[in-house]
């Protein structure tokens, strides 16, 4: 599936790794340190491994996640939900990570798809520069495009760290971003099942 990405990188060129580990060592030198005492000798390398994991979803297309799909289901219509889908992404303003969980549910038309593959399309997802808004929505967006089933949620609660350690400094606040689609956003009792589902398993852990 296209993204913001693939439209914006199609001209850009890509710093070799030894261009990043300069640039990396020269934002050393900017906040004060020398990137040359012994402490920080290898830290360029570790920083470019670790932003390759930070930003794997770069390498993903979460559609193609959810091509395999089985139709022996008994007949289940039902609502399927997963809970606290653990969510590490880093914002796009700051590059500071933000940190929660992700709630995501579908209601199926015929087809299912492996309960992995919803965590992975989160992953997916969050492991690019995100806002929170938007990360909602791709992941909710991509399953309903892609499985076209009769409704999809998916709620993002996650506390962001540019807030907590620098800027307004309040940590412990939470963000709630949610996208529905289908009977979620047009049913008011398929909507209120959803919530009273999350609700049990919050008060069952």
């Amino acid at each position: 599936m296209p993204n913001d990405h693939d439209a914006d990188m199609s001209t850009i060129p890509i710093p070799t790794p030894d261009e990043a580990r300069e640039h990396i060592r020269a934002l050393i030198r900017f906040i004060g340190d020398d990137p040359d005492r012994e402490g920080l000798l290898k830290t360029p390398e570790r920083v470019i491994g670790a932003m390759r994991d930070f930003f794997a979803g770069y390498q993903s297309d979460p559609a193609s996640l959810l091509e395999r799909t089985f139709a022996d289901t008994g007949g289940y219509d039902e609502l399927v939900l997963m809970t606290d889908i653990e969510v590490y992404s880093h914002c796009e303003h700051h590059m500071v990570p933000f940190v929660g969980r992700c709630h995501v549910a579908y209601i199926p038309n015929g087809r299912v798809v492996g309960l992995s593959k919803i965590a992975r399309v989160v992953d997916a997802f969050a492991k690019r520069l995100q806002i929170q808004e938007k990360l909602t929505a791709q992941i909710a967006d991509t399953i309903e495009q892609t499985l076209k089933p009769q409704g999809v949620a998916v709620i993002l609660e996650a506390q962001h760290y540019c807030m907590c350690y620098r800027g307004i400094r309040k940590p412990g606040s939470m963000t709630t971003t949610s996208k529905l689609h289908g009977v979620f956003m047009d049913d008011p009792a398929a909507r209120q099942e959803l919530f009273t589902l999350i609700a049990s398993q919050r008060r069952s852990q």
